[in-house]
């Protein structure tokens, strides 16, 4: 029998020789979220006195690692960044020049990618080896598989501690040419709780899920009241982006069965999950749980054969049009389009005619003095869902629903459902621009 075991251990290597790995003009590609290879990253500045011209591509890097963060690094690293976080956003507020943003829409970010240019270094995580030589992705296929099969030199991190998830997942270790081992805490995201509003919004958005729907559902204090709301419903399906706690505790209440849907029927359908560690428990070796990779699992063409599609997400804010912003303001890039016109998309152009796509915010902004439903969006405002997409809208004075509707509908939708205190000022200037 082979001995996969020599094999493995012949390509490990440290994470020094990793930065040692990367050259000028080149482009590195890394896992994200729960999936980055944090080990690897801390030591990517250490290559700088000898490169230039380096892009790192990334969607939610976890931490401020040194090759974006400080400003000598301009000239020697960018990162290239598909969705912004904190350190990216810190780096951009300082103009040091060394991160960027990339347009794309999830199902697409690694074969638009691909197209541009295939990666030189492709560096991800994974679990140990098993006995066949089989390692599992773990936590994330979004892009990471495609661009792995595509790379010129394929690094994985190996974390003892990452579950080992079923699906799309598994690689042999004839296809790396390198590991390092660097087992440590799987980075975790807490699920913030929900306050009165946005409970109050949960209940809006629970009211629109019928029975027997399948629900993309994401992360964050508004997705998780929904969750909270529909704890009474029955036999509820999920084809999301994103795996998050709120599934597996509905799972748990038997609210999630997965047993109505048309598409996947008995699974649930991911491309990434990032949670607490006990959702991490709950994945290792789960049959019900089927990660695949995101141009399948966010491709708006295959999303609608799901039977009752809701698409549920937020928004920073929404003209009196329907369009949607959801990662700028302005020109400064907050966030990034991620799926959310994925699966909207997908929710709305639903096989069965029964689809819905939801997005909630809350009414204001900055301590309720800003109103997150606009006469028009501010001038170089992203625009994340094309308003002839908009379905419902829904805040804490309830739900604006918008297929199909004429600019005039839409806006007394819209104004009917913005706080109290901004209606009068949001009419007035809708009549202006002869939106009413």
């Amino acid at each position: 029998m082979i001995d996969y075991q020599k094999t493995y251990k012949d390509k490990v290597i440290s994470t020094q020789d990793v930065a040692n790995l990367i050259q000028s003009n080149t482009d590195i590609i890394v896992g994200q979220c729960a999936s980055e290879p944090q080990g690897c990253m801390q030591k990517f500045h250490l290559a700088k006195d000898r490169v230039e011209n380096v892009k790192v591509y990334s969607v939610l890097t976890l931490k401020p690692y040194d090759f974006y963060m400080k400003p000598e690094m301009k000239g020697h690293f960018e990162l290239c960044s598909w969705f912004h976080a904190p350190g990216s956003r810190k780096a951009l507020k300082e103009k040091s020049g060394t991160v960027t943003y990339v347009p794309n829409m999830l199902h697409r970010a690694g074969i638009d990618r691909i197209f541009n240019r295939p990666p030189h270094l492709f560096v991800g995580t994974c679990t140990p080896p098993d006995k066949n030589g089989f390692v599992s992705l773990s936590l994330g296929i979004t892009y990471e598989k495609d661009i792995l099969e595509v790379a010129k030199t394929v690094v994985l991190e190996v974390n003892e501690k990452l579950p080992r998830t079923l699906g799309d997942t598994h690689i042999h270790i004839n296809d790396v040419h390198y590991f390092v081992e660097n087992t440590q805490e799987t980075p975790s995201l807490p699920s913030p709780e929900p306050d009165d509003t946005a409970l109050q919004i949960g209940n809006y958005i629970a009211s629109l899920v019928e029975d027997g729907s399948t629900i993309q559902l994401g992360i964050g204090d508004i997705p998780n009241a929904a969750a909270l709301s529909l704890k009474g419903k029955k036999d509820l399906g999920v084809h999301t982006e994103m795996l998050v706690d709120s599934m597996m505790e509905l799972y748990e209440a038997g609210v999630i069965t997965n047993k109505k849907k048309s598409y996947y029927k008995d699974k649930f359908v991911c491309t990434f999950a990032m949670g607490s560690p006990k959702l991490y428990e709950w994945l290792d070796n789960n049959p019900s749980v089927e990660f695949i990779r995101g141009k399948f699992a966010n491709d708006p063409a295959l999303i609608k054969l799901n039977s009752k599609m809701v698409s549920i997400n937020t928004c920073i804010m929404v003209d009196l049009m329907g369009q949607v912003a959801s990662e700028s303001i302005g020109t400064s890039q907050y966030s990034g389009t991620g799926g959310q016109a994925d699966t909207a998309i997908g929710a709305v152009e639903g096989t069965d005619g029964k689809g819905k796509s939801i997005i909630a915010c809350r009414s204001t902004a900055k301590g309720g003095s800003v109103s997150t439903i606009v006469t028009v969006l501010p001038a170089g405002t992203a625009i994340t869902l094309h308003r002839s997409n908009t379905d419902y809208i829904v805040t804490e004075f309830g739900i604006a629903s918008l297929r199909g509707k004429s600019i005039k509908e839409r806006t007394q939708e819209l104004i009917k459902i913005a706080h109290p205190d901004f209606r009068t000022q949001l009419r007035t200037d809708a009549e202006k621009v002869g939106f009413i």
